[in-house]
């Protein structure tokens, strides 16, 4: 009997060291796959107790491209904790274009904009290119303060779906040039290049101070920035990576959320962590958990925001998932996460949504995607 006990035992080690080996020699062979755990940072808990049973103001947060393994794999990254943990309303979005399975980030952010699904690379329009009335256009004609904040160009496909109508996402200069067709207060991100570097040989700036907007492009400058209309052209096309942005989502957020809190009647704005799609089409771990991590840190001051207000709805979600991501590895203790993917595009997975505040309890089970804007549409035409 000792004898049997020993030989399992010993067949047990073996088969142990072989898996550790075989780990060993993944993780040599395919390290973009491996983030490492250097990134940590302290998570508040915030108490969710609404005035009301609906929103003042209503915060949208995309993650680009962040299925649940993005955000389980931010989750392990900073050892079991994210400011997410706070969101006790939880469902799920379908994410289908109207023409194709797998969404783009232009079909999807416009049925979270405008509540309509349609043809992937259309921006504001349905399937039959009318352009359809977003929520951020609502919420100004209802006399709300309006905002975006991107860590793309500003006029890239997400942030351009909640405030431009064009029948392509690839029409840049035209979109950046429907965002003077609007009162928004305060817009931050990248694409300066759209607005200055034009073949009509316009420079949209000078039009936005015409306009009363201050136009800056130095975040250390934007963050001084306290009231007013602001626009914050932060790259000439699309912002650095996470760890070269000296957490510019964050203080975005915060400095847009005090701008716009000048306003009595409330405010609308979405805020994107747009580079977790393209860690995910990199097929690269390290990059989407930095990307993940930056995403929930400005997620974090929102909350503060919220818990402080209690009449603000904040809603997190994607627009669809990238790459197919899998955890295959993984350390709570360390921070380590090992990924793998499936491919370099998007997938037609459920993606998380997560609520707080006044109405969170809409946003619960398995939504379409157009379901979410309809929802926080109807709320904002209900004050």
């Amino acid at each position: 009997m000792k004898r049997q006990i020993l030989l399992a035992l010993a067949v047990l080690l073996a088969g142990n060291l072989l898996a550790q080996e075989n780990y060993k020699t993944i993780t040599k062979e395919d390290s973009l796959k491996i983030y490492h755990g250097t990134i940590t940072y302290p998570v508040k808990t915030f108490r969710e107790s609404p005035k009301s049973k609906k929103p003042k103001n209503i915060i949208l947060m995309i993650g680009d491209g962040m299925g649940t393994a993005q955000v389980f794999a931010g989750l392990t990254a900073n050892h079991g904790k994210l400011f997410l943990n706070n969101f006790k309303h939880v469902g799920f979005s379908e994410t289908q274009s109207a023409d194709h399975y797998i969404t783009d980030s232009a079909a999807g952010g416009t049925a979270l904009s405008s509540g309509y699904r349609t043809y992937n690379g259309a921006i504001g329009v349905d399937t039959d290119t009318i352009a359809r009335p977003t929520m951020l256009e609502i919420a100004a004609k209802k006399g709300k303060a309006t905002g975006l904040v991107s860590t793309s160009a500003i006029t890239h496909a997400t942030p351009a779906s909640f405030i431009a109508h064009q029948p392509s996402r690839n029409m840049y200069e035209a979109i950046a040039g429907d965002f003077l067709k609007t009162d928004i207060d305060v817009f931050i991100g990248g694409g300066y290049k759209h607005f200055t570097q034009r073949h009509d040989g316009q420079d949209l700036t000078a039009e936005l101070k015409a306009k009363g907007y201050l136009v800056l492009q130095d975040m250390n400058e934007i963050e001084k920035v306290k009231s007013g209309k602001l626009a914050g052209l932060t790259a000439a096309e699309h912002n650095p990576v996470a760890s070269e942005r000296d957490n510019m989502l964050p203080r975005a957020t915060e400095t847009a959320l005090q701008i716009l809190d000048n306003n009595k009647k409330g405010f609308f704005i979405m805020i994107e962590g747009s580079q977790i799609d393209w860690g995910g089409h990199q097929n690269n771990t390290n990059y989407v958990v930095e990307e993940m991590l930056d995403f929930d840190q400005a997620i974090g001051n929102a909350l503060e925001f919220a818990a402080r207000d209690r009449e603000t709805l904040i809603v997190v979600t994607a627009d669809h998932e990238t790459g197919g991501m899998a955890i295959t590895g993984g350390n709570m203790q360390t921070g380590m996460v090992h990924g793998s993917f499936i491919w370099g595009g998007h997938s037609g997975v459920m993606v998380p949504v997560f609520a707080f505040g006044p109405a969170a309890d809409q946003f619960t089970g398995i939504m379409k995607n157009e379901d979410i804007g309809k929802k926080l549409i109807s709320l904002i035409q209900a004050q």
